[in-house]
């Protein structure tokens, strides 16, 4: 088995599995229980205003 082949298979199978685990954690991330008041804090942080300029 070439180089190519071996990584061709781990590509289709265990990296595919990393990936998928890895983007459902990111969609799960802004549920989690702190994240609340940080998501608020973010989506308000624009009205902020900021007089260091």
């Amino acid at each position: 088995m070439s180089t190519y082949d071996a990584l061709r298979h781990f590509a289709d199978s265990w990296a595919l599995v990393v990936m998928g685990v890895i983007f459902l954690a990111l969609c799960i991330w802004p549920f989690r229980r702190g994240g609340k008041s940080s998501g608020r804090e973010a989506a308000n942080s624009i009205f902020t205003e900021d007089h260091d300029g």
